[in-house]
């Protein structure tokens, strides 16, 4: 070996074992979240019908790209249905397809993204301990139940078998339940009123406009401990976070240089439209699907 070679070797051993300790620190240790730490964590979404429950978890992994989704979802909040999608599409927007399918949701991004310390840790948490994450949500929805808050009406069906499902009596509407962690996961007081403790006044039509999102197709095998997402089931964890992409086959990745310049208004939503789904009901129109105020 001439001596070039050899200090060329042995400057890449260098190199490698300096950036060992970088690469580990990268990766991290995964959390451990103890069961009563991750009930609570679940308790704000546990109760949401599953395939909208599903989205959320997947999503909370990307917690970095949440605030800038929540800011698009809010501006964009007057289109609906086919024109909402096409401006998905069109904006070329650089999140992973995971975030874009809760766009449809401006209230559940603007829930994550006011409160990222919770969605970053329920994102780890369901990074690392999946399983785990999934029995928290069982304890908390057993709990809704045998109290009596949890039950099936016009909007969802609760199914009490040996793991409780919650689904959308309309699979093309997905309901946003409003309800108090701290008063549905405990026995009511006496003369409490426990039919009007959740609210279902407020939903979002997902219909086949969304498709490519997964929508339609996004459960639990609870049986499994498993998590389906764009009917496949959702294989990112801890340990291959930084490379393992969920299949989106519908949906292109834009880097963030692809994006594409801004067509549409922009109008936040007013207060009163952000109060309606937080109080479980309706939120006014205020805009059209052209952006223009409605008298």
């Amino acid at each position: 070996m001439t001596l070039r070679k050899a200090a060329l070797a042995f400057l890449a051993v260098v190199m490698a074992l300096v950036a060992a300790p970088m690469f580990a620190q990268d990766q991290g240790q995964p959390p451990s979240f103890g069961p009563d730490q991750l009930d609570q964590m679940v308790s704000r979404i546990a109760l949401y019908p599953d395939p909208l429950l599903a989205q959320i978890l997947a999503a909370a992994t990307y917690p970095d790209q949440i605030p800038d989704a929540a800011r698009w979802a809010d501006q964009h909040h007057y289109l609906t249905g086919q024109a909402l999608a096409d401006a998905i599409q069109g904006d070329q927007l650089p999140w992973d397809p995971s975030v874009q399918a809760l766009l449809p949701f401006p209230s559940v991004l603007d829930m994550m993204a006011s409160d990222m310390n919770w969605t970053t840790d329920l994102g780890n948490a369901f990074l690392a301990q999946q399983q785990d994450v999934m029995d928290a949500v069982q304890r908390e929805r057993r709990k809704a139940r045998d109290f009596g808050y949890l039950r099936s009406n016009g909007q969802i069906i609760v199914d009490g078998g040996p793991y409780i499902t919650v689904m959308p009596v309309n699979p093309g509407f997905v309901v946003v339940p409003y309800y108090d962690p701290r008063i549905v996961f405990f026995a009511p007081r006496p003369g409490f009123v426990v039919g009007g403790a959740i609210r279902f006044g407020f939903g979002v039509t997902i219909g086949g406009f969304f498709r490519p999102w997964g929508w339609g197709y996004d459960r639990f095998d609870w049986d499994r401990h498993g998590v389906i997402i764009n009917n496949e089931p959702w294989r990112r964890s801890w340990g291959n976070r930084r490379e393992y992409e969920h299949p989106y086959p519908g949906v292109r990745r834009y880097a963030p240089a692809e994006r594409a310049p801004e067509r549409h208004e922009l109008h936040q939503r007013s207060e009163r439209e952000r109060a309606a789904p937080r109080e479980g009901r309706r939120a006014p129109e205020e805009h059209g699907r052209d952006g223009h105020e409605r008298r």
